[in-house]
């Protein structure tokens, strides 16, 4: 970071981890350098306290699907708070929840009607979750409470949801955790078994008969759900190979176990559609979102719910016995149904269908780089993985994430005027997931700030 904006930081608020406590931020770190402070957005930039004007290429947190300075947005909201700020939901309902609930059902693929209001995607895999136990109760079969996920798969952070996450890495110190959980193999088709390196679909047909084994390995009586995104986050951007949400659908249904498409982030506009399974043409049984139904205007999440998942909670004296004070708040709704509106206004559902592939191969010209390994994704979700060598696929060691990724790669690509996120949860990667309003202009500077960070990296390794 510059001297100016050392300066600009200090004259704002002396050092801002005084008191901030940055989340998944090497703490430590900040005693000695200064913490980027961003003071404003407009359309797909944000703006630091020094004035320097940054892409935002990874939509905050894979969140601002429509742009900073949406003025419907806030008016939305604004005018929700000046009429009612606040009240639960708890046997109780608002306007701008029944609307709002009404428009996500009719979005929903098939017959995903119910919606269970929460605030971020964490709350939403653990209502998920719960759902799944209570309702093998309900209808009898007690025992089947455990779940499986992927490996290298991120569901969150409460106790759950970070039990069904895949980074072991992210869960010894906060064990024990829940009980109850398994992984199977992602779909990294970069780094497939070599006797399914050739044949994608045969790969994932492998990837999808591992989810029965590990069912039939803890007992499909024990076994309530499995979790899915549609394009898996960590590891960065797997995609799902031919046929392999049609065969996970059928192991589902073969053994009476949930499947929940985790859609924290491919929901609402990532992949081109409104949910990661209409992309893939899958039907799960619940649907985990929160991030772009706002675009980050206000904290709202929301786990959709098939009628038949359903059906048992709506019988007599049963509750489900869980809620979050601030689920369903009227103002996240409010903010919610302006935003939907702008997808429609807006066309950015079509935006993203029409740029996936120029967004795909301005990504692939930074192939002839040599420390660019893999460049996969769908939508405006995509990721490069980084190597020492292409030929043989030699990922960075822990020593070259240390020192090339977080020490050079992250702060460069700031200093070059592209905000992305430099991953090391699987093999190093560099993800992307501009703002749905981006274009052609905004592909090259990601590709120009790349290239010019990208190949200083490979002169350090």
């Amino acid at each position: 970071m510059t001297a100016l904006v050392t300066a600009a930081v200090a004259e704002v608020a002396g050092n801002p981890a005084d008191h901030l406590w940055m989340h998944f931020a090497r703490m430590g770190g900040f005693a000695d350098k200064a913490v980027p402070v961003v003071e404003r957005g407009e359309g797909a930039y944000v703006f630091d306290h020094a004035g320097r004007r940054v892409l935002d290429a990874l939509s905050g947190l894979f969140v601002v699907q429509a742009g900073y300075g949406r003025e419907q947005i806030v008016r939305a909201a604004a005018e929700q708070m000046s009429k009612l700020a606040y009240f639960p939901i708890w046997s109780y309902a608002t306007p701008p929840a029944i609307e709002l609930a009404d428009r996500l059902a009719g979005l929903a693929p098939g017959d995903l009607s119910k919606v269970f209001f929460c605030t971020g995607g964490s709350e939403a895999v653990e209502t998920a979750w719960k759902i799944a136990k209570q309702y093998f109760k309900l209808i009898g079969k007690p025992s089947k409470t455990k779940v499986i996920s992927r490996n290298l798969a991120y569901h969150g952070t409460t106790q759950g949801a970070l039990s069904i996450t895949g980074l072991p890495n992210f869960k010894h110190v906060f064990e024990p955790l829940v009980p109850g959980t398994s992984r199977v193999p992602n779909t990294d088709f970069y780094r497939a078994p070599d006797h399914l390196a050739a044949d994608e679909k045969a790969f994932g047909l492998w990837a999808a008969n591992r989810v029965e084994e590990a069912i039939l390995a803890e007992g499909p009586e024990s076994v309530a759900a499995v979790f899915v995104e549609p394009v898996q986050n960590a590891g960065g951007s797997f995609v799902p190979p031919p046929g392999y949400f049609d065969r996970l659908r059928e192991i589902c249904d073969d053994h009476d176990v949930l499947l929940v498409s985790d859609e924290v982030i491919c929901a609402y506009g990532r992949l081109g559609t409104m949910f990661g399974a209409d992309k893939y043409g899958y039907q799960p049984d619940l649907i985990t979102t929160a991030k772009g139904l706002t675009s980050g205007y206000v904290p709202l999440g929301a786990t959709i719910v098939s009628e038949r998942v359903f059906e048992p909670f709506g019988q007599g004296t049963v509750s489900f016995a869980h809620g979050y004070t601030f689920g369903g708040h009227p103002a996240a709704c409010a903010a919610a149904l302006a935003n939907l509106a702008v997808f429609e206004t807006d066309d950015l559902l079509g935006n993203v269908l029409r740029h996936e592939e120029p967004l795909r191969q301005t990504l692939e010209k930074l192939t002839d780089l040599p420390i660019v390994g893999d460049v996969r994704g769908a939508g405006y979700f995509w990721s490069l993985e980084l190597v020492k060598d292409q030929a043989t696929k030699e990922p960075f060691d822990h020593d070259d994430c240390e020192r090339v990724l977080r020490g050079f790669i992250a702060p460069a690509m700031w200093e070059a005027g592209v905000y992305c996120r430099p991953d090391d949860r699987g093999n190093a990667v560099l993800q992307f997931a501009p703002p749905l309003i981006c274009g052609q202009r905004e592909f090259d500077e990601i590709e120009s700030a790349s290239r010019t960070v990208l190949g200083d990296a490979w002169s350090q390794l």
